[in-house]
């Protein structure tokens, strides 16, 4: 166990001190022991490293809003302890965590197994909306649901104790962390750098994991070079928990027979490959997590520095969703083309990427005026941007209020019926 500071995370090991050591990260949602059934077998070969999330299983909650951050606060914690080389095993966030080691840090990573993972994680509106849920609603129904989406129907029937357990455990991990975590998964996507992963890969998928499933292995499998695909029959998306002998017996066969370069048990240590010449990889930029009320600011000095269409399209995709901007964009013609780009690059990427205002603030004053226009049709879908941007519906509801005392009680009348439609259909999670 480990007291944690802000720039690390929470840990344990089992096994032999002198063994090479072996990471296990776990998925949203749960804690280190999630592998409880791996370990005996593992620490046979193996000194196990397990770590818990921000926020889950009693670690301090530090939110942490992207991937490379997490990534980044797992190395700072290895640092510490003096872990130059390992191999990495990890469950759906855990393994975008073995992702993001591979392309960031392939001199720390001996071999890699990749759980229930994805080059990206369904839509970034799937995610930023279950964030809106869980800040409207608590954890309570993801927790609820969390069986449905984790396990089989007859292993969660059978084993009603470990169900429970399943909700417990989300149940009681801290809304802002798990918010910030949907926030990195939201901006996840290393589609286009599979092939850049270059250490032993095992892609290990559920045969009826209906959130990464077969189709997202083979995806991880096509673009890895040195990579093979391994599919547990009768298991879900939680694999490592409803076929704990099967995922362990593949652990160790691929860990056994694929980890570059050897350990050595003689001195404890080893060499560390020369960093290759050329250029640095650019690191992802941190995404501020949908929890935290302001979002980063942009410095004042590099506004207008970038191209506005792209910084626009961006933001506008971030703000209203990329199912509406889809949408939006895909209905321009000839005739509304140029209006299209006009509101992209001066509304969104000059107006709202403007640093003296943050985007809660942009979505008050945004939704005000369009009560005052009677602009109802727009008042939806930004009413859905401001629950994205981190406003609460009691906090709307006062927006709209404000709006009556100056805008008129029949134009908030509207506002209201609008409002409080988009408002139930958003924090009410999916089935």
């Amino acid at each position: 166990m480990s007291e944690t500071p802000p720039n690390s995370l929470q840990y344990r090991f089992d096994g032999p001190e002198d063994a090479p050591v072996l990471i296990l990260g776990p998925s949203l949602g749960t804690t280190w022991h999630m592998w409880d059934r791996q370990v005996p077998e593992l620490t046979r070969q193996w000194r196990v490293f397990r770590f818990d999330l921000p926020g889950h299983g009693g670690a301090p909650a530090h939110p942490a809003g992207a991937v490379s951050d997490l990534t980044d606060r797992l190395l700072a914690t290895l640092d510490a302890l003096g872990v130059q080389r390992f191999g990495y095993a990890g469950c759906s966030l855990g393994g975008a965590i073995g992702v993001e080691l591979a392309l960031r840090y392939p001199e720390r990573l001996a071999s890699l197994v990749l759980i229930a993972a994805s080059p990206r994680f369904g839509t970034a509106d799937e995610f930023r909306r279950r964030g809106v849920v869980v800040r409207t609603n608590g954890l309570d129904p993801i927790a609820r649901s969390s069986p449905d989406r984790w396990f089989t129907g007859g292993f969660a029937a059978a084993q009603p104790a470990i169900t429970e357990w399943a909700v417990q455990m989300v149940r009681t991990t801290d809304p802002g962390c798990y918010i910030a975590a949907c926030e990195a998964l939201a901006v996840f996507d290393v589609r286009d750098e599979l092939a850049r992963v270059g250490v032993p890969t095992l892609v290990l998928v559920g045969s009826e994991d209906q959130v990464t499933g077969p189709a997202e292995a083979r995806t991880l499998v096509a673009g890895i070079p040195d990579a093979r695909l391994a599919v547990v029959p009768g298991a879900s998306h939680l694999v490592p928990v409803e076929q704990p002998a099967a995922v362990t017996d593949l652990l160790v066969n691929h860990f056994s027979t694929a980890w570059d370069p050897g350990f050595d048990s003689a001195t404890g240590q080893v060499a560390l490959p020369p960093v290759p010449a050329g250029p640095v990889p650019a690191l992802l930029q941190p995404a501020a997590p949908i929890a935290a009320i302001a979002p980063a600011v942009v410095p004042a000095q590099s506004w207008g520095e970038t191209d506005r269409y792209e910084t626009g399209l961006k933001v506008r995709r971030e703000v209203l969703g990329d199912a509406h901007v889809d949408r939006v964009l895909s209905q321009a013609d000839d005739f509304s083309g140029d209006f299209e780009d006009f509101v992209t690059r001066y509304a969104w990427g000059e107006i709202w990427d403007r640093p003296g205002l943050d985007r809660r603030s942009r979505s008050c004053v945004t939704l005000t005026a369009l009560v005052a226009g009677g602009h109802l049709e727009e008042l939806a879908f930004h009413t859905r941007a401001a629950l994205r941007n981190g406003l609460t519906p009691d906090e709307i509801r006062e927006v709209l209020l404000q709006a009556a005392v100056y805008c008129g009680v029949p134009a908030a009348n509207s506002a209201f019926r609008v409002a409080q439609q988009v408002i139930r259909e958003e924090t009410t999670l999916a089935e």
